[in-house]
């Protein structure tokens, strides 16, 4: 998986007026926590955490004024329509630790013929990983499957550190039949030409 490194620092100043000028500096506030310990306010280069976070459960280096630590994003605030870093979670993991994350789903494969569509009962599939491996996307065959047809999540092939964090028999992708548009009502065009013609 994917693995960065990025400096922080330390922030003791809080609330609106301290987040703006953090962002006029091109920085985001962010808080760690786990392992027990006193959640640790810091800031982090806006842009870097950016491109970070183009990949999911990014396992991130941090060197707090000189302390490494070892991060995964939890939560992550954006603004609305600008879709800039507002605030983010970090989580402490160490090595070889178990963490619970949830993981893309990729489609690949063609459906049976016809007009069908793929319902995503999960965008995203809850898992079980080592802290440093884990996985970046699982994979979903959808070749030849009809209308009715499901994938649970016991179907999905996971890396040998990755478990389910769901009971297997959840349905994750269900194929369904694709809803025929409803006629136009009877005479609805006829009276439309009706009345250009009138009009004239």
């Amino acid at each position: 998986m994917a693995d960065v490194s990025i400096n922080a620092t330390v922030r003791s100043e809080f609330g609106k007026g301290a987040a703006r000028r953090l962002r006029r500096e091109e920085r985001v506030p962010a808080v760690i926590y786990g392992h027990g310990a006193e959640p640790v306010h810091v800031a982090l280069p806006s842009y870097d955490m950016m491109m970070a976070l183009k990949t999911p459960n990014v396992l991130i280096n941090l060197d707090i004024e000189g302390k490494k630590q070892l991060v995964i994003p939890k939560a992550v605030q954006r603004e609305a329509i600008r879709q800039f870093l507002v605030h983010v979670d970090l989580l402490v993991v160490k090595k070889g630790e178990k963490v619970q994350v949830e993981v893309p789903i990729h489609i690949e494969g063609e459906l049976a013929p016809g007009q069908n569509l793929i319902e995503h009962v999960y965008n995203t599939l809850p898992v079980e990983a080592e802290a440093t491996h884990i996985p970046e996307s699982v994979t979903v065959s959808v070749e030849g499957m009809d209308v009715g047809d499901q994938v649970l999540a016991k179907d999905i092939k996971l890396p040998g550190n990755t478990t389910l964090a769901i009971e297997g028999d959840e349905t994750v992708i269900s194929i369904l039949a694709a809803q025929a548009e409803e006629p136009a009502a009877e005479g609805e065009e006829g009276e439309g030409e009706e009345g250009a013609t009138s009009a004239e």
